[in-house]
């Protein structure tokens, strides 16, 4: 970014990802604020000069500053990016646009839905009359990888094409490539469900089910992904694209994923809460499984790898009783 004059970034939430964002875009040439709302947190960030607790070993580049005071770190921003867990996006969205000045941009990383009502996050942002044009970031990206500068690829969307290119533009480099899109819908949607599979997908690996199975899998768990998507609105060729087929590859197939380890830790007797303890961080494909389900039972989309998730998640069914009722479904045609 250093042939454009220097921009100021506000990353709301300094978990793995928000940090690997403030990273990126503070290296890109931007004056980033990184906010946490843990003032003991934000204290050991500036003692350390890096986030040891969430994305160790990753010096902060000079403009990057974190910070506590919400206030401060939303003053004369040219762009606020919400980096947050689901469960907390609508009262940060709420704090942000309280202070924000009208009009003023919003985008947000986060992948998952509002819990309780199941609302995709746009929805959330479109009934707050202050904020202006929104954006959505998703895609296969590991924190850890970008933050180590390995090549990245991911989908900014936007119904403003002047504010998705504008924020791609703040995360674009050498090492990160950041396409455009009009299909927010499409992008959250793709986001949010890829992180079910990918506890399915830790599941029957963990039970030793084999390449075959976690194939299956991925490409069935794509199909019912793009149904659901496409009840909703979004584009079907989102889908096929970095924010949907890209992201559920990575999350099923690697063990940074930590929807994926979830998965595995269930197939070895493990419960929810103790597997939660094992990770160490926020695992949103369990509460997404629960607003997901809800969401194609109203709108009668079949989705049966959801289902077998949602039972063994939040009725006691076990992980092999899960994936066995998936394996022993009556034959039909692949399409649909």
């Amino acid at each position: 970014m250093a042939d454009r004059s220097p921009v100021t970034i506000a990353v709301l939430g300094a978990g793995s990802w928000g940090t690997a964002l403030a990273i990126l875009l503070s290296r890109n040439g931007a004056e980033v604020k990184l906010w946490s709302h843990l003032q003991a947190h934000v204290d050991e960030l500036q003692r350390d000069g890096e986030n040891r607790a969430f994305l160790s070993g990753y010096r902060f580049p000079p403009g990057l500053t974190p910070t506590a005071d919400l206030a401060y770190a939303l003053r004369d921003v040219d762009e606020t990016l919400i980096a947050v867990p689901s469960h907390a996006f609508a009262s940060v969205l709420k704090q942000s646009s309280a202070i924000l000045s009208y009009g003023s941009t919003l985008s947000w990383a986060t992948k998952g839905l509002q819990p309780g009502t199941g609302e995709l996050l746009h929805e959330l942002a479109e009934r707050i009359e202050s904020i202006g044009s929104t954006a959505v970031i998703s895609g296969p990206s590991f924190a850890t990888e970008v933050a180590r500068g390995l090549p990245t690829a991911l989908t900014v969307a936007s119904r403003s094409s002047d504010h998705a290119t504008r924020l791609a533009t703040y995360l674009h480099s050498d090492n990160f490539r950041a396409y455009t899109s009009n299909d927010v819908i499409g992008l959250e949607v793709g986001g949010a469900a890829k992180n079910i599979m990918a506890i399915a997908a830790g599941i029957a690996d963990g039970l030793g089910f084999g390449a075959n199975t976690r194939a299956a899998l991925i490409t069935r768990g794509l199909a019912e992904i793009t149904r659901l998507g496409l009840a909703l609105g979004g584009a079907p060729e989102t889908f096929m694209g970095l924010g949907g087929l890209g992201d559920l590859v990575l999350t099923c197939t690697d063990d940074q994923s930590r929807n994926r380890r979830m998965g595995l830790a269930l197939a070895r007797g493990l419960s929810i809460e103790q597997a939660m303890q094992e990770i160490g961080q926020e695992v949103e494909g369990v509460p997404t499984t629960l607003e997901i389900h809800r969401k194609a039972q109203a709108l009668g989309v079949n989705m049966p790898i959801t289902e077998q998730t949602y039972r063994v998640l939040y009725q006691g069914l076990s992980p092999k009783e899960g994936v066995q009722a998936l394996l022993g479904r009556s034959r039909k045609q692949e399409t649909g």
